[in-house]
């Protein structure tokens, strides 16, 4: 298994940059680490990217904002605010985007949601609230309004955490450390998403004139 990933790495940065992640793989800017956690949403994006089925709502992509994400913020970080974009990814996104007047890309109608919005929006809602409630998964989107997104959220780590759960019971040597990690970085990316959901997608009210 070990040679097989160091084939598969090397053939990476050997090949040519067909898809995005690809770009930053074989990039010599790119650290090691980095590179490793690009690596499975290149194989990915091999298979999204061939097939209409798999076509992202979202601008970028799933893969490419997870892509850029642990470039910018490396692959602990970057794999957590990944896994908030993804929870997010559901069939309620549409009704958030178009209830919060936010933007479309023309030339396809996809979801325009960046990393970083460059936008201050004024609320009696705390993020630092949100942030400490998410604690339990879902309640810091529950509480930014988007409940919604809270029980997709609670959904997501329900799965990921039972599926460590019984890895770890049936004494799984790979899959169990494997699920673990994954619950772990969804857990803190439910946390990050009731930040997120509180900074920048807050809904605000009109002034009536």
């Amino acid at each position: 298994m070990k040679y097989i990933l160091q084939f598969i790495f090397i053939s990476f940065l050997m090949g040519q940059s067909k898809y995005p992640a690809d770009t930053l793989i074989t990039s010599s800017k790119i650290t090691i680490i980095k590179k490793i956690g690009l690596l499975p949403i290149s194989i990915w994006q091999r298979i999204s990217y061939n097939s209409n089925y798999f076509n992202c709502q979202f601008y970028p992509s799933c893969s490419n904002y997870g892509a850029s994400a642990i470039n910018q913020f490396g692959i602990i970080h970057g794999s957590i605010i990944a896994t908030e974009r993804i929870t997010r990814c559901n069939p309620f996104a549409i009704y958030y985007h178009t209830e919060l007047n936010f933007p479309f890309k023309e030339d396809d109608g996809r979801l325009i949601d960046p990393i970083i919005y460059d936008r201050n929006l004024e609320s009696k809602k705390s993020p630092i609230l949100a942030t400490t409630l998410s604690f339990i998964p879902g309640a810091g989107r529950f509480y930014a309004g988007r409940k919604l997104d809270g029980l997709m959220g609670l959904w997501t780590v329900y799965l990921t955490t039972s599926s460590a759960y019984y890895a770890n019971k049936n004494k799984n040597p790979i899959l169990g450390p494997f699920f673990l990690g994954i619950a772990g970085v969804t857990y803190f990316g439910e946390v990050y998403g009731g930040w997120r959901a509180n900074k920048y997608y807050k809904k605000v009210k009109k002034n009536k004139i």
